[in-house]
């Protein structure tokens, strides 16, 4: 019940959904930057590969010359020639 009240209250805001949970958004700007926002970690990351975890599944992105440009508790840029974008989901 508490969390009806939270979502009508939310959407009576029109606030975000991504703002209020911890799902994550991604913003691809073209084929050279990625902005993840609510990710959990950094499972693995190298210039060709970076995985990142998150509530729903992991993140997995491949390409050339990848880094880290910005980098919060919640948000971060990956720039560099991004090839793929992969998701593996979570089970339930």
């Amino acid at each position: 019940m508490k969390n009806k009240k939270i979502s009508k209250f939310n959407k009576l805001l029109k606030i975000p959904e991504e703002v209020v949970t911890d799902i994550p958004k991604i913003t691809a700007l073209g084929f050279k930057k990625l902005a993840i926002e609510n990710y959990k970690n950094i499972l693995e990351y190298q210039d060709i590969f970076i995985r990142i975890n998150t509530v729903i599944g992991v993140i997995n992105i491949s390409g050339i010359n990848l880094k880290m440009e910005e980098m919060t508790v919640d948000d971060i840029v990956i720039e560099g020639i991004i090839d793929n974008i992969e998701f593996e989901e979570l089970e339930e």
